[in-house]
This record gives structure tokens, C-alpha cells and sequence, in this order.
């Protein structure tokens, strides 16, 4: 569940409430938090160890390596370690707590405040106020990484909106025009039917474990103009036994019991998904707008196969749920480790997008090792800066720009929202059995499931 910065229409993420946290007090898995301020030796050697997706194929390694290689000759008192990471809702919070993560580590936005909150982050703010664009994040996405002050513990590297991701290739075995997808739920229906009968894979794939079937069946409702919670005052109310979470359902069951055209897997995560898309198994399925990448790079999927478009909105406030992803410090890094870490995640992160060499310097090992080039996302500063930093790169770029053209030329134009604010991820995971119920009972009550569901929510958010 992944990110974006400064374009003043993504209304990414609501404004936090925390309290200020002191410095050097005791976390709440009892680690202590040092002091962002003090300033260690510049030149002692220091070694961190950073997180790098999982499951890469050798020519994404090979460039992860050369950067570390560019990194440690431009720092040469740090050393920096390779760990392979991926975030999963369902088990952060243990490897959070078992003290299995690197040094530098990413989370969703979702999971910025109660980080802060609970002090299990490093506090960085002082550092991350020295970089010369501290000022230049958007209010709305710097504030996912920020505490009450306005402090920034955890800085956002990348920002996105939902998308429908289709395979091409499927498309045009079905006689479908793969120029031209689907623009309404109802022609998504048909278009999943239909590659389903021609083909025999599934025509459309809904996401249903470790916290992304409540994900995904919200990002259905912000699309039909609903939301998950409301907020007035400090009061949150979940709004989950609603027209719009009952229509998104209704049209699961039609596709899964009517129309027989979403498979025979009903037990699919963010991993799996993306897997079986790559290798040509799922005409379409919906998760963030930027993850060409990760099926290229970690999936092999064939970039000739690959395509995105934006949502359907419908009703007068249908919109596109967005979120991100923010780089965060371990706890229990030292003063020296946290400054290492710091720099870090500016090189590898943040400099591609603000300096004109490094955004050369970063494509050029890129492509060099044959990986993708140039993909659009959406900004993490405005898009004039994005825009920028596309035409820096223009003659390195090597993916199909045509092929995102009905994503990237639409995204633009549709309203963002952000997640549910409170207890985000508690709320995906209660809805993630609603959404398993629907497509493996065909008798299953709707109504009661989703009046079940927004009792349980409410529970969670009043005890948040």
C-alpha cells in the first residue's frame, strides 16, 4: 500500500493529532530513543544495514549493489549492508518488535503516526531539517511523516494512487483493444467475462488476505463515492454498513458467482497478485498506480504485456483512495547509525528527485543493468518538479510510456483521498473476511456482514 508529494490536489493524508514526544524517553517496547539533535562524529565508521525488496531479479540487485558501491565511495566511514525487506501488515508488527529490521526500513503512510506515537522509530527531525528540501515537501504528504509539531520523524519517498493493472496480452487474445480499457465498472465487468470465456484465466482479481482485502474493497468504495470512516470534531464513525461497501460487494458476487470470471484463487495478498499477474494468470486487478517496477523487477512480467489505467469514479464525491511510503530509522540505531541512515535515504531515495546529476547518475546504473527507466508515478514534490525530473532522465528512459498513457494522462484530473485515518490497517484486516465470505459463499448475507463489520470497526477505532 504505497506513495507521492506536493500536487496540491492529492489530499493524501488528514492532519495528525499526536503529542510531542520527548527526547531520550523510554519507547514502548522499551528501547530508548536518543536525542535527534546531538551531532556524532562526521568521520567515525559506521555501519548500517538497509532494506532492499524482496525476491529481485539479478540485474535490480546488481544496481542496488553499484549504488551502495557509489554511496560507500562518496562516504567512505559508512559501510552499508543490504537486508532483504518487504513490508506485510500481518507481520510488522512482530518483526518490529522482534528487532529483526534493518537500520533504514519503509512503512505505508498508514503506519507513520502510530510509529511516532508509540516511539518505536528513531526521531530523525533534526537531520531531515538540514536537507536542502525539507521545505519543499507538500503539506499534505510531508504531514504523514511528521509529529505534532510538525517535526518530520519519517520522511515520504514515493506517493500513489489506486490504478487497474491489465495485462495487454490477455486483452488482445480476448478481442479486446488493449488501447482502449475499460472507462466504468460495468465495462470492467464485461471486459473480466470476457478474457475469462476467451482465455480461461481470470479476467479480474480481487485481493483478499493480509490486510489488502479491506484495502482493495475500500479503494472500490472511495471510487462509488463512499468512505470507510467520517470524522467531525475528534469523533471518528465508521461508515462500513453503507450503499457504496454493499454495491462494491454486490459486484464482487456477480463477477465471482454470475459471471465465473475471477478464478479459482480466493486467497490472494499483494505478493501473490502481483505474481500471477506477471505470468500472464489475471486479466486485471487493482493496486497502486506505481507498480510497474515490482512486476517487472522481482515478477519477470514482459513489459510488452503491461498496462494501467485509472479508476472509474462514480457519484458526486468518487474519488481515488492514495496513500505512500515513508523511509524510517530504526530505534535502535545509535546517533552515528541514525546520521548514516539519514544520508542514505537521501542518496537513494530523495537526490533523484531534486538533483539534475543524480537523477542522471541513478537512471544510467539503472538501465545499465537492463531495469526500468522512467515509469511514471505520481510526484512526491508538485508536478512541474516531477515534470523536471523526467526531462533529466528523457534519453535513459526505456519503459513503453504509450502503454501507461491511459493512467498517466487521466490520473491528473481525479480526485485523490486519503486512507481511513484512524486504526487504517485494523480496519483493512477486519474487512479482509467480508470480502473472503463474498467469494466463497455464494449465499453469503451482505448485509449482515457488513453490519458485523462496522461494529467491530467501531470497536477498533474507539479503543485506538
Amino acid at each position: 500500500m504505497k506513495s507521492t508529494r506536493r500536487n496540491v490536489a492529492l489530499t493524501l493524508v488528514g492532519a495528525l493529532t499526536i503529542s510531542a514526544l520527548a527526547a531520550c524517553s523510554s519507547s514502548s517496547d522499551g528501547e530508548t530513543t536518543t536525542d535527534a539533535a546531538e551531532t556524532p562524529a562526521a568521520d567515525e565508521p559506521v555501519t548500517i544495514q538497509v532494506a532492499m525488496d524482496e525476491g529481485l531479479e539479478q540485474g535490480a540487485i546488481d544496481a542496488f549493489d553499484e549504488r551502495i558501491a557509489q554511496f560507500q565511495e562518496a562516504n567512505p566511514n559508512i559501510t552499508v549492508e543490504k537486508q532483504e525487506y518487504n513490508w506485510v501488515g500481518t507481520t510488522f508488527t512482530a518483526d518490529l518488535a522482534g528487532g529483526t529490521l534493518p537500520d533504514v526500513f519503509t512503512v505505508p503512510f498508514t503506519d507513520g503516526r502510530g510509529l511516532i506515537e508509540r516511539q518505536q522509530i528513531a526521531d530523525i527531525s533534526a537531520q531531515v531539517a538540514e536537507l536542502p528540501y525539507a521545505d519543499d515537501f507538500s503539506e499534505n504528504v510531508a504531514v504523514a511523516g511528521e509529529d505534532a509539531d510538525g517535526n518530520m520523524w519519517l520522511i515520504p519517498i514515493a506517493a500513489y494512487g489506486q490504478g487497474i493493472h491489465y495485462n495487454r496480452a490477455l486483452f488482445t487474445e480476448a478481442g479486446l483493444d488493449p488501447d482502449a480499457p475499460p472507462t466504468t465498472w460495468d465495462e470492467v465487468q464485461e471486459a473480466a467475462k470476457t478474457i475469462s470465456d476467451k482465455t480461461g484465466q481470470a479476467g479480474y482479481v480481487e485481493m483478499t488476505s493480509a490486510n489488502t482485502g479491506g484495502w482493495i474493497l475500500t479503494t472500490l468504495v472511495y471510487a462509488l463515492g463512499g468512505r470507510a470512516e467520517t470524522q467531525e470534531g475528534e469523533t471518528t464513525t465508521a461508515t462500513i454498513n453503507t450503499p457504496e461497501y454493499k454495491k462494491a460487494l454486490e459486484m464482487l458476487a456477480s463477477m465471482r458467482w454470475d459471471d465465473d470470471s475471477m478464478g479459482s484463487n480466493f486467497s490472494h495478498d499483494w505478493g501473490t497478485s502481483h505474481a500471477d499477474f506477471a505470468a500472464g494468470k489475471i486479466g486485471m486487478f487493482i493496486s497502486g498506480g506505481g507498480d510497474y517496477g515490482n512486476l517487472v523487477t522481482q515478477n519477470a512480467m514482459p513489459e510488452e504485456d503491461y498496462g494501467v489505467t485509472v479508476l472509474p469514479l462514480e457519484g458526486d464525491d468518487g474519488a481515488v483512495l492514495g496513500g505512500g511510503t515513508l523511509a524510517a530509522v530504526n530505534a535502535k540505531a545509535t546517533p552515528e547509525e541514525q546520521a548514516a541512515a539519514v544520508k542514505w535515504i537521501d542518496f537513494y531515495y530523495m537526490e533523484k528527485l531534486t538533483d539534475k546529476d543524480a537523477a542522471i547518475a541513478d537512471a544510467q546504473v539503472t538501465a545499465d543493468q537492463d531495469q526500468p527507466v522512467g515509469a511514471p508515478v505520481l510526484p512526491v514534490f508538485d508536478k512541474a518538479t516531477y515534470d523536471e525530473s523526467q526531462e533529466w532522465i528523457a534519453d535513459l528512459i526505456n519503459v513503453p510510456l504509450e502503454q501507461f498513457a491511459p493512467y498517466s494522462d487521466n490520473i491528473y484530473d481525479q480526485p485523490l483521498a486519503a486512507e481511513p485515518p484512524v486504526a487504517t490497517q485494523d480496519l483493512y484486516a477486519a474487512l479482509d473476511p467480508v470480502v473472503q465470505a463474498v467469494l466463497t459463499d455464494e449465499n453469503a448475507d451482505i448485509d449482515k456482514l457488513l453490519s458485523d463489520a462496522e461494529t467491530n470497526v467501531q470497536g477498533i477505532i474507539d479503543a485506538s
